[in-house]
């Protein structure tokens, strides 16, 4: 078998076991000759690739050191050059005999493609013209016993870059920048709140409760405490005890996990935002959605316009519709003319809509949002106003109990947030937590769903008029890198494992 098998292109048949058993060959053969090279510890570089290639004035013909992994190698016989990629880009280095001195001109050539490899030398121009480093001095820092694919693409390629991301990041460049940008755009949503006057802050992920929303949770024991204990479902709970608290602008950065299916939109752990704001209603909430979303386009992607698979989106104007309205819009159903229940139920029936056959007409306004408005909202679109069967946390809307003041908003046909005015009236909440949970046991009889009754007595306490905004960081990001799946944004999505 050859002596060097660097990279594994996807339409060569090649046996890995035997790669790595060369591979494993020469690091015994380093380690007998007191080269080790996981023994290294340290390597003290001082420069990065992106700054040579940004900067070449002021780099040409200074000394630099790089340290990175060796990505190609053009063999020359006594001269080769080679490309070396760092954490931030990739440059071309000339290495030659005559400049690193013979013995270690020959254990270079026996380096594969994937090594860690420190670097120094002088930055030139070649005669084609691309800037490249001199190198005077050359040392292996760490052993790559697999070699790298020459790239990934398909369906099968793309089911292993979500499992060896680690992978995907070393071969694929602009899997990086995602997640460049991924942290770019959490930086700026933080700047942003904390600059509006919000404060950071943690509340728990194991809770004692499951509360009675429609998500189902994971469940876990606590040994100590002997007890069935309950990962998150949201933040919005505690974030709004600290409001009853005197904190009265909070904000979580957290994870949240859902029992639940998994598509390119949902993952079982996933990052949300909450914040919550006293003294405001859901239309301050509106305001702060539109102007971060429009701060984010413009800083990460350099304009308000951006395009995702293919449609223009105008993140710069934001149409703002009541769920009647929108109703009405796209179905040409009018929920005034719905004199009771049974006038909504018949026209669902009418329009091919399922309803629960004792549906009021608020859960017959929804389903036929559901049936007829959400695909049309393509551009950047507030739906407020919603009913109160499906806003068990919302305030009710004044002159008409029927509606919350709430609101969803939408782009490409997806939810991206949800907000309240937030009901704090004890009484009122403590009805409507006790009606979810007998839905919710009446549906699911097994279901530990239960009404919090210590956020209940939170509410006893006072909480001042607040407003209130939940969104998802997984799906912001997809938009702003134009990522079509939610594993594409996740450095480690859920995957089931492989059959052995």
């Amino acid at each position: 078998m050859s002596d060097e098998i660097n990279q594994v292109n996807e339409n060569e048949e090649v046996n890995i076991g035997d790669v790595f058993r060369v591979r494993r060959e020469k690091l015994a053969a380093l380690c007998a000759a007191g080269n080790n090279p996981f023994e290294k510890v340290r390597y003290d570089f001082d420069t990065y690739t992106t700054e040579i290639l940004n900067d070449f004035e002021h780099f040409e013909e200074k000394e630099v050191r790089i340290a990175g992994r060796m990505m190609s190698r053009r063999d020359m016989g006594k001269a080769n050059f080679i490309d070396v990629m760092d954490g931030k880009g990739k440059i071309q280095c000339y290495v030659r005999v005559n400049d690193v001195g013979e013995e270690t001109f020959e254990q270079f050539k026996k380096w594969d493609i994937g090594d860690i490899i420190g670097l120094s030398g002088k930055v030139f121009r070649t005669r084609r013209g691309e800037i490249s480093i001199h190198a005077y001095g050359i040392e292996l820092l760490a052993k790559s016993l697999l070699p790298l694919p020459e790239k990934f693409h398909g369906l099968k390629d793309t089911d292993m870059r979500y499992r060896q991301r680690y992978v995907d990041l070393i071969v694929n460049p602009e899997v990086k920048e995602t997640f460049v940008k991924r942290s770019r755009i959490l930086t700026e949503i933080r700047r942003y709140l904390d600059e509006k006057g919000f404060l950071e802050v943690d509340t728990p992920i194991l809770t004692p409760i499951a509360i009675g929303a429609s998500a189902r949770p994971f469940v876990t024991h606590h040994n100590a405490l002997d007890m069935d204990m309950y990962l998150r479902i949201e933040t919005e709970l505690y974030l709004k005890r600290l409001i009853v608290g005197g904190m009265d602008r909070v904000y979580e950065v957290g994870r949240i996990f859902r029992n639940e299916g998994m598509d390119t939109k949902h993952n079982p752990e996933f990052t949300s935002i909450e914040l919550y704001q006293a003294y405001t209603d859901f239309h301050g909430m509106m305001d702060l959605v539109e102007d971060l979303n429009r701060h984010l386009a413009e800083t990460i992607c350099g304009s308000t316009v951006i395009t995702y698979q293919g449609k223009e989106i105008d993140m710069g104007h934001w149409e703002r519709l009541t769920m009647i309205e929108a109703v009405k819009k796209y179905s040409g159903v009018d929920y005034h003319d719905w004199k009771s229940d049974e006038d909504a139920r018949a026209a669902a029936a009418q329009h091919h809509v399922e309803v629960p056959a004792d549906a009021t007409k608020g859960t017959v306004l929804a389903e036929f949002f559901d049936a007829f408005v959400e695909e049309n909202l393509i551009q950047p679109t507030f739906i407020y106003d919603y009913p109160v069967e499906n806003s068990p946390l919302a305030k009710r809307k004044p002159g008409d109990p029927m509606f919350t003041e709430r609101f969803e908003y939408f782009i490409n046909a997806t939810e991206f947030g949800n907000a309240f005015s937030e009901l704090n009236d004890p009484i009122d909440q403590k009805a409507r937590f006790e009606r979810q949970v007998a839905e919710k046991l009446a549906a699911e009889p097994d279901s530990k769903a239960q009404v919090d009754e210590d956020y209940v007595t939170a509410l006893e306490y006072g909480l001042p008029p607040t407003g209130g905004l939940g969104f998802g960081v997984d799906r912001l990001v997809m938009l702003l890198t134009d990522s079509a799946s939610i594993r594409d944004v996740l450095l480690f999505p859920t995957m089931k494992p492989i059959e052995s």
